[in-house]
């Protein structure tokens, strides 16, 4: 004979799911902390990295590309770029900077 009663199955159930909820909870907590830990990481490398700028004309066409640390970029319209995007514009024909001598700085 069965000693179990459906109640006591069904107690025994609800136990499982919720040992295998608070698993998934463990599971979703660990996730968001590493995700927590990508962007922070991220946002250092950011912040890290030089910010050089792309001085702009009047009617927005590319200028000249600035170093970091420029201060003849002026307050003109400078949208930051990385160091990659810097090298792009000059090497696609956007004037370097002629006193903080970008180009020489990225070994163009």
């Amino acid at each position: 004979m069965n000693d179990t009663s459906r109640l006591d199955k069904l107690r025994f159930a609800r136990a499982v799911a919720l040992q295998n909820l608070e698993q998934i909870d463990r599971w979703i907590a660990d996730e968001e902390q590493r995700e927590t830990e990508r962007e922070a990481a991220e946002a250092r490398r950011a912040a890290a990295d030089p910010q050089w700028t792309i001085g702009l004309t009047q009617d927005g066409r590319p200028e000249e590309v600035h170093a970091p640390d420029c201060t003849m970029a002026g307050q003109r319209r400078r949208p930051t770029v990385t160091v990659d995007q810097a090298r792009e514009a000059l090497v696609q024909g956007v004037t370097a900077c002629q006193f903080c001598r970008p180009d020489t700085e990225l070994g163009l």
